[in-house]
Protein backbone atom coordinates (compact mmCIF):
# COMPACT_ATOMS: atom_id res chain seq x y z
CA UNK A 1 0.00 0.00 0.00
CA UNK A 2 1.10 3.35 -0.64
CA UNK A 3 1.82 5.56 2.01
CA UNK A 4 4.34 3.60 4.02
CA UNK A 5 8.47 3.95 3.88
CA UNK A 6 10.10 0.61 2.21
CA UNK A 7 12.81 -0.57 3.60
CA UNK A 8 15.13 1.37 1.05
CA UNK A 9 14.07 4.36 2.05
CA UNK A 10 17.36 6.57 3.21
CA UNK A 11 16.40 10.19 4.76
CA UNK A 12 18.18 12.84 3.19
CA UNK A 13 18.45 11.34 0.11
CA UNK A 14 14.71 10.23 -0.57
CA UNK A 15 11.87 12.87 -1.67
CA UNK A 16 10.03 11.58 1.08
CA UNK A 17 6.10 12.60 -0.07
CA UNK A 18 7.45 11.20 -3.69
CA UNK A 19 8.50 7.35 -1.96
CA UNK A 20 5.24 7.70 0.42
CA UNK A 21 2.71 7.57 -2.94
CA UNK A 22 4.42 4.70 -4.15
CA UNK A 23 3.16 1.02 -4.13
CA UNK A 24 5.78 -1.71 -2.94
CA UNK A 25 5.18 -5.30 -3.42
CA UNK A 26 6.44 -8.65 -1.86
CA UNK A 27 9.14 -10.33 -4.29
CA UNK A 28 8.22 -13.58 -3.52
CA UNK A 29 9.99 -15.78 -1.16
CA UNK A 30 13.46 -13.05 -1.03
CA UNK A 31 11.86 -11.40 1.23
CA UNK A 32 12.67 -7.52 -0.43
CA UNK A 33 9.50 -5.46 -1.28
CA UNK A 34 9.92 -3.92 -5.00
CA UNK A 35 8.45 -0.49 -6.14
CA UNK A 36 5.56 -1.02 -8.27
CA UNK A 37 7.54 0.45 -11.64
CA UNK A 38 10.99 -0.42 -11.47
CA UNK A 39 13.99 0.65 -13.82
CA UNK A 40 15.15 -1.09 -17.09
CA UNK A 41 18.77 -0.83 -17.92
CA UNK A 42 18.13 -1.75 -21.53
CA UNK A 43 17.57 1.83 -22.24
CA UNK A 44 21.04 3.14 -20.72
CA UNK A 45 22.65 2.38 -24.36
CA UNK A 46 22.57 3.26 -28.41
CA UNK A 47 20.08 0.82 -28.68
CA UNK A 48 17.11 3.08 -27.99
CA UNK A 49 19.53 6.59 -28.68
CA UNK A 50 20.94 7.79 -25.22
CA UNK A 51 23.07 10.90 -23.65
CA UNK A 52 24.49 10.39 -20.90
CA UNK A 53 24.35 12.88 -18.76
CA UNK A 54 20.81 12.83 -18.91
CA UNK A 55 20.48 9.03 -18.12
CA UNK A 56 22.27 9.36 -15.21
CA UNK A 57 20.08 12.28 -14.02
CA UNK A 58 16.86 10.31 -14.84
CA UNK A 59 18.89 7.31 -12.89
CA UNK A 60 18.74 9.94 -9.76
CA UNK A 61 15.53 10.95 -10.08
CA UNK A 62 13.90 7.83 -10.31
CA UNK A 63 15.94 6.33 -7.28
CA UNK A 64 14.82 9.51 -5.13
CA UNK A 65 11.04 8.88 -6.29
CA UNK A 66 11.22 5.51 -4.70
CA UNK A 67 11.86 3.01 -7.20
CA UNK A 68 14.25 0.89 -5.82
CA UNK A 69 14.68 -2.21 -8.04
CA UNK A 70 16.95 -1.72 -10.83
CA UNK A 71 17.65 -4.54 -13.83
CA UNK A 72 20.44 -4.42 -16.38
CA UNK A 73 22.39 -6.92 -18.00
CA UNK A 74 25.82 -7.33 -20.24
CA UNK A 75 24.23 -7.69 -23.16
CA UNK A 76 22.63 -4.36 -23.36
CA UNK A 77 25.34 -1.87 -25.09
CA UNK A 78 27.72 -4.98 -24.54
CA UNK A 79 28.62 -3.02 -20.76
CA UNK A 80 27.31 -0.04 -21.91
CA UNK A 81 24.25 -0.18 -19.49
CA UNK A 82 26.40 -1.86 -16.64
CA UNK A 83 28.65 0.81 -16.85
CA UNK A 84 26.59 3.81 -17.44
CA UNK A 85 25.00 2.68 -13.81
CA UNK A 86 28.36 2.45 -12.31
CA UNK A 87 28.78 6.07 -12.56
CA UNK A 88 25.50 6.85 -11.65
CA UNK A 89 25.31 4.92 -8.47
CA UNK A 90 28.62 5.77 -6.90
CA UNK A 91 27.11 8.48 -4.89
CA UNK A 92 23.88 6.57 -4.20
CA UNK A 93 23.76 5.12 -0.92
CA UNK A 94 23.87 1.19 -1.64
CA UNK A 95 20.90 0.40 0.85
CA UNK A 96 18.53 2.71 -1.18
CA UNK A 97 18.28 0.54 -3.93
CA UNK A 98 18.63 -3.30 -4.99
CA UNK A 99 20.17 -4.19 -8.69
CA UNK A 100 19.60 -7.25 -11.16
CA UNK A 101 21.88 -8.43 -14.01
CA UNK A 102 22.29 -11.41 -16.08
CA UNK A 103 24.47 -14.23 -17.36
CA UNK A 104 24.66 -15.87 -20.70
CA UNK A 105 23.92 -12.99 -23.33
CA UNK A 106 26.80 -11.15 -24.49
CA UNK A 107 28.23 -10.42 -28.00
CA UNK A 108 26.37 -8.76 -31.03
CA UNK A 109 27.68 -11.51 -33.61
CA UNK A 110 25.65 -14.91 -33.46
CA UNK A 111 28.85 -16.89 -32.61
CA UNK A 112 29.41 -15.03 -28.95
CA UNK A 113 26.53 -14.13 -28.34
CA UNK A 114 25.47 -17.17 -25.68
CA UNK A 115 27.65 -18.48 -23.08
CA UNK A 116 25.75 -20.72 -20.24
CA UNK A 117 29.17 -22.34 -19.72
CA UNK A 118 30.36 -22.19 -15.79
CA UNK A 119 33.70 -20.59 -16.89
CA UNK A 120 32.00 -17.70 -18.68
CA UNK A 121 29.64 -17.34 -16.29
CA UNK A 122 32.06 -16.59 -12.98
CA UNK A 123 33.97 -14.16 -15.74
CA UNK A 124 30.89 -12.62 -16.77
CA UNK A 125 29.39 -11.72 -12.98
CA UNK A 126 33.05 -10.76 -11.82
CA UNK A 127 33.06 -8.06 -14.84
CA UNK A 128 29.92 -7.15 -14.15
CA UNK A 129 30.25 -6.07 -10.55
CA UNK A 130 33.45 -4.40 -11.64
CA UNK A 131 31.33 -2.16 -14.46
CA UNK A 132 28.79 -1.50 -11.63
CA UNK A 133 31.65 -0.38 -8.87
CA UNK A 134 29.72 -2.78 -6.11
CA UNK A 135 30.68 -6.09 -4.23
CA UNK A 136 27.02 -7.46 -4.89
CA UNK A 137 23.99 -7.27 -6.83
CA UNK A 138 20.76 -8.79 -5.48
CA UNK A 139 19.76 -10.99 -8.06
CA UNK A 140 21.79 -12.67 -10.82
CA UNK A 141 19.76 -13.88 -13.80
CA UNK A 142 20.11 -16.52 -16.39
CA UNK A 143 19.25 -14.37 -19.54
CA UNK A 144 17.50 -15.52 -22.08
CA UNK A 145 17.28 -19.30 -21.61
CA UNK A 146 15.28 -20.32 -24.22
CA UNK A 147 18.81 -19.70 -26.34
CA UNK A 148 20.50 -22.45 -24.56
CA UNK A 149 21.86 -25.88 -26.65
CA UNK A 150 19.53 -27.41 -24.03
CA UNK A 151 18.10 -26.81 -20.31
CA UNK A 152 20.58 -29.56 -19.19
CA UNK A 153 23.77 -26.73 -19.59
CA UNK A 154 21.33 -23.98 -17.53
CA UNK A 155 21.03 -26.61 -14.80
CA UNK A 156 24.17 -28.52 -15.00
CA UNK A 157 26.53 -25.63 -15.23
CA UNK A 158 25.31 -21.98 -15.35
CA UNK A 159 22.99 -22.10 -12.30
CA UNK A 160 25.47 -24.36 -9.93
CA UNK A 161 28.38 -21.69 -11.01
CA UNK A 162 25.62 -18.60 -9.65
CA UNK A 163 24.58 -20.77 -6.65
CA UNK A 164 28.41 -20.73 -5.66
CA UNK A 165 28.49 -17.34 -6.56
CA UNK A 166 25.64 -16.60 -3.72
CA UNK A 167 27.30 -18.60 -1.02
CA UNK A 168 30.56 -16.00 -1.58
CA UNK A 169 28.31 -13.10 -1.11
CA UNK A 170 28.61 -11.85 -4.54
CA UNK A 171 24.77 -12.16 -5.46
CA UNK A 172 21.91 -12.99 -2.98
CA UNK A 173 19.04 -14.42 -5.19
CA UNK A 174 19.14 -16.00 -8.06
CA UNK A 175 16.01 -15.79 -11.28
CA UNK A 176 16.08 -16.85 -14.75
CA UNK A 177 14.10 -14.54 -18.40
CA UNK A 178 12.44 -15.68 -21.89
CA UNK A 179 10.40 -15.18 -23.71
CA UNK A 180 8.64 -18.30 -24.24
CA UNK A 181 6.76 -18.66 -20.79
CA UNK A 182 6.72 -22.40 -21.20
CA UNK A 183 10.49 -22.84 -21.16
CA UNK A 184 10.76 -20.40 -17.76
CA UNK A 185 7.89 -22.66 -16.32
CA UNK A 186 9.96 -26.78 -17.34
CA UNK A 187 13.26 -24.74 -16.10
CA UNK A 188 11.88 -23.57 -12.58
CA UNK A 189 10.11 -26.91 -12.56
CA UNK A 190 13.04 -29.27 -13.05
CA UNK A 191 15.34 -27.39 -10.44
CA UNK A 192 12.75 -27.05 -7.77
CA UNK A 193 13.67 -24.19 -5.13
CA UNK A 194 16.58 -23.14 -6.62
CA UNK A 195 15.13 -20.46 -8.19
CA UNK A 196 14.34 -17.15 -6.72
CA UNK A 197 12.87 -14.72 -9.17
CA UNK A 198 11.49 -15.26 -12.90
CA UNK A 199 11.35 -12.48 -15.44
CA UNK A 200 9.09 -12.08 -18.13
CA UNK A 201 9.03 -9.19 -20.74
CA UNK A 202 6.07 -8.13 -23.30
CA UNK A 203 3.69 -10.87 -22.44
CA UNK A 204 0.88 -8.67 -20.60
CA UNK A 205 0.73 -5.71 -22.79
CA UNK A 206 -2.55 -4.32 -24.53
CA UNK A 207 -1.51 -7.12 -27.68
CA UNK A 208 -0.25 -9.97 -25.05
CA UNK A 209 -1.44 -11.44 -22.47
CA UNK A 210 0.33 -15.00 -22.34
CA UNK A 211 1.56 -14.19 -18.87
CA UNK A 212 -2.01 -14.83 -17.48
CA UNK A 213 -2.01 -18.78 -18.04
CA UNK A 214 1.30 -19.20 -16.10
CA UNK A 215 0.61 -16.91 -13.03
CA UNK A 216 -0.56 -20.04 -11.13
CA UNK A 217 1.82 -21.62 -11.65
CA UNK A 218 4.77 -19.14 -10.70
CA UNK A 219 2.70 -18.35 -7.26
CA UNK A 220 2.86 -22.23 -6.62
CA UNK A 221 6.66 -21.70 -6.68
CA UNK A 222 6.79 -19.00 -4.35
CA UNK A 223 8.47 -17.14 -7.13
CA UNK A 224 9.35 -13.19 -7.73
CA UNK A 225 7.76 -12.09 -11.05
CA UNK A 226 9.27 -9.32 -12.49
CA UNK A 227 6.72 -7.88 -15.47
CA UNK A 228 8.92 -6.49 -17.94
CA UNK A 229 8.28 -4.14 -21.56
CA UNK A 230 5.10 -2.79 -20.61
CA UNK A 231 5.57 -0.66 -24.19
CA UNK A 232 6.71 -4.30 -26.39
CA UNK A 233 10.27 -2.71 -26.63
CA UNK A 234 9.00 0.35 -27.41
CA UNK A 235 6.11 -1.26 -30.33
CA UNK A 236 3.54 0.34 -27.63
CA UNK A 237 4.36 4.20 -27.61
CA UNK A 238 3.28 7.32 -30.00
CA UNK A 239 7.02 7.04 -31.39
CA UNK A 240 6.54 4.12 -32.70
CA UNK A 241 9.44 0.97 -32.89
CA UNK A 242 13.46 1.07 -33.26
CA UNK A 243 14.12 -0.04 -36.24
CA UNK A 244 15.49 -3.53 -35.01
CA UNK A 245 11.82 -4.26 -33.50
CA UNK A 246 10.77 -8.03 -34.22
CA UNK A 247 7.18 -7.56 -34.43
CA UNK A 248 5.82 -8.33 -37.91
CA UNK A 249 4.84 -5.85 -40.48
CA UNK A 250 1.07 -6.55 -39.72
CA UNK A 251 1.59 -5.97 -35.72
CA UNK A 252 3.68 -2.65 -36.77
CA UNK A 253 0.95 -1.68 -38.93
CA UNK A 254 -1.67 -2.41 -36.13
CA UNK A 255 0.53 -0.17 -34.20
CA UNK A 256 0.95 2.26 -36.10
CA UNK A 257 -2.98 2.64 -36.54
CA UNK A 258 -3.11 2.94 -32.67
CA UNK A 259 -0.28 5.16 -32.79
CA UNK A 260 -2.18 7.66 -35.01
CA UNK A 261 -5.43 7.84 -33.21
CA UNK A 262 -3.28 8.73 -30.07
CA UNK A 263 -1.73 11.62 -31.31
CA UNK A 264 -4.44 13.09 -33.20
CA UNK A 265 -6.32 12.80 -29.71
CA UNK A 266 -2.93 13.81 -27.63
CA UNK A 267 -2.64 11.40 -25.89
CA UNK A 268 0.92 8.94 -25.46
CA UNK A 269 0.20 5.31 -26.42
CA UNK A 270 3.30 4.63 -24.46
CA UNK A 271 1.25 5.98 -21.02
CA UNK A 272 -1.87 3.91 -21.69
CA UNK A 273 0.19 0.88 -22.39
CA UNK A 274 1.86 1.00 -18.88
CA UNK A 275 -1.27 1.92 -17.02
CA UNK A 276 -3.07 -0.96 -18.76
CA UNK A 277 0.00 -3.30 -17.73
CA UNK A 278 0.61 -2.32 -14.12
CA UNK A 279 -3.07 -3.14 -13.07
CA UNK A 280 -2.09 -6.47 -12.78
CA UNK A 281 -1.79 -7.34 -9.03
CA UNK A 282 -0.40 -10.69 -9.06
CA UNK A 283 3.46 -9.77 -9.93
CA UNK A 284 5.68 -7.77 -8.13
CA UNK A 285 6.84 -5.29 -10.20
CA UNK A 286 6.78 -3.29 -13.82
CA UNK A 287 9.93 -3.18 -15.29
CA UNK A 288 10.36 -0.89 -18.03
CA UNK A 289 13.21 0.68 -19.54
CA UNK A 290 13.53 4.79 -18.88
CA UNK A 291 16.73 7.05 -20.87
CA UNK A 292 15.02 10.20 -20.06
CA UNK A 293 13.56 12.09 -17.27
CA UNK A 294 10.42 12.62 -19.42
CA UNK A 295 9.74 8.83 -19.94
CA UNK A 296 9.92 8.62 -16.05
CA UNK A 297 7.82 11.65 -15.09
CA UNK A 298 5.19 9.86 -17.43
CA UNK A 299 5.66 5.94 -16.08
CA UNK A 300 5.15 7.86 -12.53
CA UNK A 301 2.07 9.83 -13.47
CA UNK A 302 0.52 6.49 -14.76
CA UNK A 303 1.39 4.65 -11.80
CA UNK A 304 0.64 7.41 -9.47
CA UNK A 305 -2.59 9.48 -11.06
CA UNK A 306 -3.84 6.48 -13.92
CA UNK A 307 -5.61 8.24 -16.37
CA UNK A 308 -7.89 11.17 -17.23
CA UNK A 309 -11.09 10.96 -18.55
CA UNK A 310 -9.64 11.73 -22.52
CA UNK A 311 -7.00 8.97 -21.96
CA UNK A 312 -9.70 6.33 -20.65
CA UNK A 313 -11.64 6.90 -23.50
CA UNK A 314 -8.98 6.36 -26.05
CA UNK A 315 -7.78 3.22 -24.03
CA UNK A 316 -11.29 1.70 -24.23
CA UNK A 317 -11.34 2.60 -28.05
CA UNK A 318 -8.46 0.81 -28.63
CA UNK A 319 -8.95 -2.08 -26.48
CA UNK A 320 -12.36 -2.35 -28.88
CA UNK A 321 -10.74 -2.42 -32.06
Amino acid sequence: MPGKLPATYVKGFHNEEQVKRMEYRKFGKTGLELSKISFGGGALCANYGFDLDEGIKTVHEALKAGINYIDTAPWYGQGRSEEVLGKALKDVPRESYYIATKVARYELDYEHMFDFSAKKTRESVEKSLQLLGLDYVDVIQIHDIEFAPSLDIVLNETLPTLEQLVKEGKAKYIGLSAYPISVLKECISRAAGRFDTVLVYARYTLTDNTLLDYLDFFKSQNMGVVCAAAHALGLLTNAGPPAWHPASNEQKQLVRQASKVCKDRDVELGKLAMYYTSQLNEVSTFLTGMQTRQLLATNLAAAYDGLNAKEQEVLQHLREK
